[in-house]
This record gives C-alpha cells, structure tokens and sequence, in this order.
C-alpha cells in the first residue's frame, strides 16, 4: 500500500472513499512482492498493480465489493491447470491478496491518512494490519513510527552545495517509538505488535508476522502484515560530466535520492543537472567523510582523475555501502587498483570496487552507459548474474535474499 502512498495520500485528503487490495505473500514465481498494491476509489478509478496484470480485473473486482459491503477480505491467486483462461497468475505463482475499504467514516481511516501522510512525505514509518486471525480483527491496524521522525531538518551536512534542494534527510533510528491505532485485542497484543514492527522498520523490510493472540512472540492465531516505508536509499554521483547527466535520471527514476558532487563549480550547476535532488561542490573525499551513509548507499565514481578518484576510493572502500563504482578503462583500472594498494588498501577491500563500473551492454553514449551502470546495481542489489534470461534456469523473481550484499562484504571487510 505505501509503494502507492502519493496517489492515496492525495485521495485521503480530498475525503475518497476507497479500497486498497495489498499484497501478502507470494509462492513461487510471481511478478510482484508483499506490500505491491492496487487501489480503487468510489468513481471507478484504479491505480497501482498486484499482479503485474494477470489478475488485477478480479482484483479490481473485489475492491469495488469491498467499498459497497465494507468487509476486508483476504483471497488467494494462483494457476489453473484446468483452464488457462481462469482467473490465476499464468506465470505459476500464487499470490494472498488482503482487500481493506478505507472508507472516509471508517474507524481506522485516520490512522491510514496518517500512515500515508507520513510515507508521502518520505517518513519513516510502518503499517502493521491483522490479515489473519480472528473476524473482529481483521483489517485492524496500527502506524509505527520512531520518535521525531516528523523532524525534516537538513542533517547531510550539504553546506557548500550549489543550488541545493531536496537535501538528504536520513533516518535516524533510534530507540524511541510511537504508534496510533489498535489491533483491538489486548494490550499485550498491541505492545508485541508495536516491538516487532518497529524492528521490521529499523531494517527498512516488509513482512508478516506471526503472533499468538496474548501477545507472545509465536504462532498461535494472528498475522500481521507489515509494511515500511523509509527515506529513499542515495546514490552520490561524484564527477560532474556528461554520463553523471544520464546517470541521475536513471537514478532518479529507480527511486534513489541523487546528489551530484563535484569540486569544479563551473561544472556543478543546477543548469547542468536539473533532475538531481542536491548537488554539492567540495572535494569528493571530503564530502564523503562528513555526510551520512547507510548500508543501501550507492556510491558511482565518474571523475576519471587520480588525484580525485584515489583519496575517494580509499575512504568508500571502507565503507558499509551497497556499491562502490568506479568509471575508468581497464589500463585505468589496473593504475586506480596501484595506487589503491600504495595508500594502504587491501585485497579484500579491493574486491569491493566494481571497475569498470557497468554491465557490458556495448554501450556508447551517456544513456546507454547509465543503463549498464543502473544494471549492475540493480544485479548486485537483488543478487543477479547479469546473464541473459534466455536459456537461463535462475529464478526470474527473486525473494529479495541478495539484497545488501555489498554492504555486508563491506562489513566483512571490516
């Protein structure tokens, strides 16, 4: 439901009535994971995916009879041998989908509107609601959210930028949490409930969860769906040349918060890169060591130059990021690498830097460049060869498993 908190926070506002139809869980292959929703308010109007098409007609169908009977209901999807043509996901997967109308004289509505209020504004925050369990529950939910996560101030430390805006607000776990809203079990439940989703949201993951209806931490009655929503993970393009163009639109476009650093003014101007949220003149080291990082940071290294590449790569590689990526020839490479080792990096640290950075697609121009770079990070987030699906055996819809590989080899490293 959060990836579509924009759209439902702007229908909340305007007082819609509206269902939403999240899904729970997936087996097998299927196109879309926990927490992918679609939506459809009072007038007929649909926005979002479950399925990626297969059964969003019957899925549809479900949200229209949830906002005239007003009843959550969870329903299950899969393939039907018996008739291809049935509704089911023909890709082989089964998909439980839990329908919620969101009604503007709801009970819970508030605490929806404030759960994608808080999402559309790039909070942090998480949504746990019963999917399973007893009838008077289900559909109950509650909104999670650290203490003073409301708090927008800048803490990047991007002073020196250049024609800033949308500087990068981390989240700042920690542990105070509050929440709204009620299971409507006991207390016990709701205190269990509250611990668990907070924890989901410290890790940034979407789940289920499976409680006892006393509150013990064990199956025994009660699933839970849980949703987060954190600030977007960043990417920093250092070098402010006309690949990092290319590469902040893709980087956008994947969702990541994209700052340009350069230490070149005459380069670094929001004329150049529009589409970037920040852009920072300072030394790429420098900026490096005094902004904020986390473990799904992607760092691409586009300058080409050694007295910028190597006091750069020295402090990321050192890093708990996701990827480190370094633009360059091979010839230029095996220098970067030299050097690297003179300043006093090791095998391992080493091992961490994808040079040249990108995919081989045979690209040419700055477009197809950030392709193949937006390509290796995406395989090396979700734990993807890279190789081509033809002829592949590899699961096509991964579990999610491969994520924060390289930020854990960092930790290795260490």
């Amino acid at each position: 439901m959060l990836d579509i908190a924009d759209e439902l926070n702007r229908w909340a506002e305007e007082g819609r009535d509206f269902a939403v139809a999240t899904v729970v869980s997936v087996g097998g292959s299927a196109p879309r994971g926990p927490g992918a929703a679609l939506a459809v308010d009072s007038g007929g109007t649909a926005i979002g995916s479950v399925s990626g098409g297969c059964v969003e007609g019957a899925v549809y169908d479900l949200c229209v009879q949830a906002l005239q009977d007003g009843r959550t209901v969870l329903e299950r999807f899969g393939y039907s041998d018996e008739d291809a043509f049935a509704v089911g996901l023909t890709c082989g997967g089964v998909i439980e989908v839990l329908v919620t109308p969101m009604r503007a004289d709801a009970a819970e509505r508030p605490v929806y509107a404030a759960a994608l209020a808080a999402a559309s504004r790039g909070e942090a925050a998480a949504v746990a609601r019963v999917v399973r369990g007893p009838a008077e529950l289900l559909g109950r939910v509650l909104l999670v959210r650290p203490d003073g996560s409301s708090d927008s101030s800048d803490s990047s430390g991007s002073s020196g930028s250049s024609g800033a805006s949308g500087a990068f607000t981390p989240y700042a776990g920690g542990p105070g949490v509050s929440h709204e809203g009620s299971l409507g079990g006991r207390p016990e439940l709701d205190r269990t409930a509250v611990a668990e989703t907070r924890a989901l949201l410290a890790a940034g993951r979407t789940g289920t969860l499976e409680l006892s209806e006393d509150g013990a931490r064990c199956p025994g009655g009660v699933t839970l769906l849980v949703e987060s929503s954190v600030p977007p993970p960043r990417m920093i393009v250092f070098g402010a040349v006309d690949f990092a163009t290319a590469l902040v639109r893709v980087g956008r476009f994947l969702g990541y918060h994209v700052t340009v650093c350069d230490a070149r003014p005459v380069f670094a101007t929001r004329v150049r890169f529009p589409d970037a949220d920040e852009i920072v003149v300072d030394w790429p080291h420098r900026y490096l060591r005094r902004t904020v990082t986390d473990d799904r940071t992607v760092l691409c290294v586009l300058t080409h130059d050694a007295k910028f590449d190597v006091p750069l790569l020295e402090a990321a590689l050192r890093m708990p990021v996701a990827f480190v990526g370094a633009m360059g020839s091979r010839r230029t490479h095996e220098d970067r690498e030299r050097r690297l080792r003179e300043v006093g990096l090791g095998e391992r640290e080493l091992a961490r830097l994808r040079s040249p950075i990108g995919l081989d697609l045979g690209a040419r121009t700055p477009e197809e460049t950030a392709l193949s770079i937006a390509a290796e990070i995406v395989a090396a987030r979700e734990g993807g060869t890279g190789a081509p699906l033809t002829g592949s055996r590899t699961p096509i819809h991964r579990d999610g498993g491969g994520r924060g590989t390289g930020a854990a080899r960092a930790r290795e490293a260490a």
